[in-house]
């Protein structure tokens, strides 16, 4: 596949990272060197280590090689000789990453100066053509990112046609950094991922666990005004039931191992079976295994079919906020946007075929009315639809067609913008995603909804019709927020922390002037509480200022001093977060100005 303009000048900033590399350093040995979305990387081996602060250093080297103007020259060689060169350099990883290139491909060296470098290209005509570049971070990457292999090096770049395009980046990048949910995540004590715990397990703090509570409470009374029916399933099931469904093998490298009970596996070790041969046998099917459920959908399925179905039940719609878990590489984890185990807003609807236009355009709206509600209006549709080459994809090609036919109408009729990108679809239907533009920009992939006429056959789902014959369900799949932990990891970095007031952990702080203030403000306090309102008093005993700074810091909404004026008039001076100060006001209006940006979740 051809680069683009900007990708082919990243991948060739990339080539030029490598040679300064070698040069300042002979030994190192070298893996891949990509462009990617936001710039490039290049992965090292070396004994030495590197720190940022050897990017000034590596910087000038890099730009003695554009100012050489060394063309990029593309040759085609023999694999043997490939092979001779690299091991006549000791590059091991490149002689290894040889053997991945498929017999009926070329194999192509491009140069630049002194360095060559295994690469199908392309580049730019020289090295003079890159102007402004810019070195980022490290980081560790585990070759071929399995945790198997060595932890290699990796140092990520950006590059831009321009300086001034450059220098917007890396405001953007600045800005990005002060709102990481990693760090607000700590500084306003919202989750916590502890290694005693494990890697990519979010526990919710007090505060964070008010978020995800106000989140859930709103989408409860949503599914109760669309006529959905909540349900509760266990956090494991019997493989078999993956099996059925596709899940299992389908996506076994994406789940964690199975499991088999206590007395299976006390038998099975007096017998000398090894953990490689139990793993292998129960993946055979030879011993009934156990898996932490990857997705909640098999188990609705099994509430469904628990009893005869009219097609007067039809639509059900089952909803539950059901924990999965998924084995995520370690170095692809990333705070709350990427886990290895989450909770889904999870629903699946059973219908008619003649319902499913209904169905779909009624989820797609539950997810444009969550979006904008929680301020992030500003969204694509993306439509995932199959590829025709590839044999991943389960069920009839009538049923994709229907499927895929429903899904096209219903974002159609949404009336946003659309993209289709085949090759997207989940392995058992066509899906509709909604990527959402934060404040700064950046898109995030967040709900999801899918048609599915596969699943329903895989597990002989059935409802009796108005002909008193047997007929086949379609199932919608669909999660307005995709998973509470990256709908909430992307809120924090949306809103820089600062929540809206129905959704932040404290939403007014009771500030005294002094000690002597302190009943008053409690008084007052007890007064919104008994309101239902989550408000505090700061009693550390700090002056003014201090108190209405920390305030500023943990992006308290609402700041109501506490002094001698306003305890006689039954008053408080209002500063908040939108506006400042706002000068003295009743605490009655205050309260109910607070309960009434609460209520209507603005």
């Amino acid at each position: 596949m051809a680069m683009t303009p900007l990708e082919e000048l990243r991948h060739s900033t990339a080539h030029v990272l490598a040679t300064a590399v070698t040069r300042l350093w002979p030994e190192a040995l070298l893996d891949i060197g990509p462009p990617t979305e936001a710039g490039f990387y290049y992965d090292f081996d070396l004994s030495h280590r590197f720190s940022e602060e050897d990017f000034p250093k590596i910087e000038a080297e890099m730009k003695k090689v554009i100012k050489e103007n060394q063309p990029f020259t593309r040759r085609e060689v023999s694999r043997a000789e490939a092979r001779t060169f690299f091991e006549g350099k000791k590059q091991s990883y490149k002689i290894g990453r040889l053997a991945d290139i498929p017999d009926s491909e070329a194999v192509s060296f491009y140069t630049n100066g002194e360095f060559t470098d295994l690469c199908a290209g392309t580049h730019v005509k020289s090295t003079g053509e890159i102007k402004a570049f810019k070195l980022l971070r490290l980081a560790g990457a585990y070759h071929r990112g399995d945790e198997k292999n060595k932890m290699l090096q990796r140092i990520y770049g950006t590059a831009f046609p321009t300086q001034a395009e450059l220098d917007a980046s890396l405001k953007a990048q600045e800005e990005a950094l002060q709102r990481d949910h990693r760090k607000l995540g700590k500084e306003l004590d919202l989750f916590l991922i502890d290694d005693e715990v494990g890697q990519g397990l979010v526990m919710w703090t007090p505060n964070g666990a008010i978020v995800r509570h106000e989140m859930q409470k709103f989408l409860t009374e949503e599914l109760g005004k669309r006529g959905y029916e909540q349900v509760f399933t266990p956090h494991i099931g019997r493989l078999g039931l993956y099996r059925t469904s596709g899940h299992f093998p389908y996506y076994q490298e994406s789940q964690y191992p199975p499991l088999v009970d206590r007395e299976t596996m006390e038998k099975l070790t007096k017998e000398g079976c090894s953990c490689a041969d139990l793993s292998n046998r129960i993946s055979r099917g030879e011993i009934e295994g156990y898996l932490l459920k990857p997705m909640n959908c098999p188990m609705h399925i099994r509430i469904y079919a628990s009893r005869p179905r009219s097609y007067r039940d039809l639509p059900i719609r089952l909803a539950e906020f059901g924990t999965v878990y998924r084995w995520e590489q370690s170095g692809e984890l990333n705070g709350m946007t990427r886990v290895r185990g989450f909770t889904q807003d999870d629903a699946h609807l059973f219908c008619t075929e003649e319902q499913v236009a209904r169905e779909v355009e009624g989820c797609l709206e539950m997810v444009r009315l969550v979006l904008t509600t929680l301020g992030i209006g500003d969204f694509r549709v993306r439509v995932g639809l199959r590829d025709p080459a590839s044999d991943k994809y389960v069920g009839s090609k009538e049923g994709w067609d229907k499927a895929e036919k429903a899904v096209r109408e219903a974002a159609r009729k949404l009336g946003v913008k659309t993209s289709e990108e085949p090759g997207e679809a989940a392995f058992y239907g066509p899906k509709i995603d909604f990527v959402v533009k934060d404040v700064i920009g950046r898109e995030w992939q967040l709900g999801t909804v899918q048609v599915d006429y596969n699943l329903p056959e895989r597990f002989d789902l059935t409802y009796t019709g108005a002909d008193n014959q047997k007929h086949r369900p379609v199932m919608i799949h669909r999660a307005p927020f995709g998973s509470l932990e990256r709908f909430t990891g992307v809120l924090i970095e949306h809103f820089r922390g600062a929540f809206p007031v129905w959704l932040a952990p404290e939403q007014a702080r009771f500030l005294p002037v002094n000690e002597q203030m302190v009943p008053y403000a409690e008084k007052c306090a007890e007064e919104f509480k008994a309101a239902g309102l989550r408000v505090s008093v700061d009693k550390k005993g700090d002056k003014l200022g201090a108190q209405i700074r920390r305030g500023q810091l943990e992006k308290v909404p609402f700041l109501l001093v506490c002094g001698n004026r306003e305890a006689e008039a039954g008053q408080v001076a209002v500063r908040s977060r939108e506006k400042g100060d706002e000068g003295a006001q009743g605490t009655a209006s205050v309260k109910e100005r607070i309960l009434e940006l609460a209520k209507l979740r603005r």
